[in-house]
């Protein structure tokens, strides 16, 4: 595979010449890529430096996945201006599992290797934490932009923090990586650990990072933001959400998530949508997923009407039923959402949109409820 293939999508590929130089070793690499286990599901986000794994591992290279047990636990923030949310042990435990799981959609679990870092961050003793932090100046972390931003709005960094970015480059010593694959976020922490490789006397990493994947809201695609697509989530949803992305993203959607030399048509963007809501279903879930999930769009979506099969729930007790209350509880939504909706004209009852807060429960019974674009459901009792 070549140079070109491998380092597709890069926006950097650092030092000079140094994959190269790895390449040429003639043995295969470990390629590294540590995850956040601060949310569960693996997003199209994640999957583009993982497709550089996948890449890597047709190759003949190893892919290692570091799980951030220890790490998690003390809060990494890279380009956020606080620290992230602490996880009990249990939550790490389930997130990291169902990440892993979801991650083999795209890199080949066969050639991958799955580490936690608690393996090896738990054992250091002080002595050896000290030691760890002589590889990098205070000032030399200070540097990085979103501690600069804090540090500038006087806004407190804990010493936990300073020490997230040497934690890591650890990682890199730990499993003797020959390559880390990152977002452009993470670029000081990966130099980072090319530099306390050197420290251990270790070949230090060639570092390669990817751009950020842009949601339909112009925002980086994250699960903390909501405003992604799971790798595993539901055909019909994943299908519905890339048929979102405006016109002005598909070159990047097609460049970066399909790989594809080809630019999308500009001249008829509903079929370059389609063309792309079909390739990530059918990665995720087959063919026949991506085709039953087309038909549901078609029918759904762009001609308004309801699903061939409609889940079905009892109405609560009482005479009289809070729409917003009942919307909330069948659709994970807030009431004040479910109001938004309903003052929208979002909320239809059997093909009519409703107005109404309170219904009659003779109103409910036996009816479709639509809320929303995609969310139906028929109430029985």
């Amino acid at each position: 595979m070549s140079i070109a293939e491998l380092t597709r999508n890069a926006v950097h590929v650092l030092p000079h010449g140094g994959l190269e130089a790895k390449l040429a070793l003639g043995r295969p690499l470990r390629v590294k890529m540590g995850i956040d286990v601060t949310a569960p599901d693996v997003t199209l986000g994640n999957g583009i430096p993982l497709q550089r794994m996948a890449a890597f591992q047709r190759a003949g290279h190893i892919g290692v996945l570091i799980v951030g047990d220890y790490t998690t636990r003390i809060g990494d923030p890279s380009g956020r201006s606080a620290a992230r949310p602490i996880l009990s042990g249990e939550e790490i435990d389930a997130n990291a599992k169902r990440f892993v799981e979801q991650a083999s959609t795209i890199i080949d679990p066969k050639r991958t290797e799955v580490r936690f870092n608690g393996e090896w961050l738990a054992k250091l003793d002080f002595a050896e934490v000290l030691r760890l932090t002589r590889a990098i100046t205070v000032a030399q972390i200070l540097e990085r932009d979103d501690f600069a931003k804090r540090q500038r709005a006087r806004e407190p960094i804990s010493v936990s923090e300073l020490l997230y970015p040497l934690m890591q480059a650890y990682d890199s010593v730990a499993v003797q990586a020959d390559v880390e694959l990152g977002g452009t976020d993470q670029l000081y922490n990966l130099l980072a650990g090319r530099e306390v490789m050197e420290a251990y006397g270790l070949e230090p990493q060639v570092v390669l990072t990817v751009e950020y994947l842009v949601s339909w809201d112009g925002a980086g695609m994250s699960a903390s933001r909501g405003n992604y697509i799971g790798v595993r989530e539901d055909p019909d949803e994943q299908f519905g959400k890339a048929m979102r992305i405006p016109d002005d993203l598909l070159s990047q959607w097609y460049r970066l998530v399909l790989e594809s030399n080809d630019d999308p048509p500009a001249e008829d963007p509903l079929a370059a949508k389609l063309t792309l809501a079909r390739w990530i279903v059918t990665r995720s879930h087959g063919a026949d997923a991506a085709a039953a999930a087309e038909q549901h769009f078609t029918r759904v979506v762009r001609k308004g009407q309801a699903p061939e099969e409609v889940p079905e729930a009892m109405l609560p007790p009482g005479d009289l039923i809070h729409l917003p209350a009942l919307l909330a509880e069948c659709f994970q939504l807030s009431t004040s959402e479910a109001r938004r909706l309903i003052s929208q004209g979002g909320v239809k009852i059997d093909g009519d949109a409703v107005d109404e807060l309170d219904l009659p429960r003779d109103a409910l019974a036996g009816a479709i409820v639509q809320a929303g674009k995609r969310r139906f459901v028929r109430f029985s009792g």
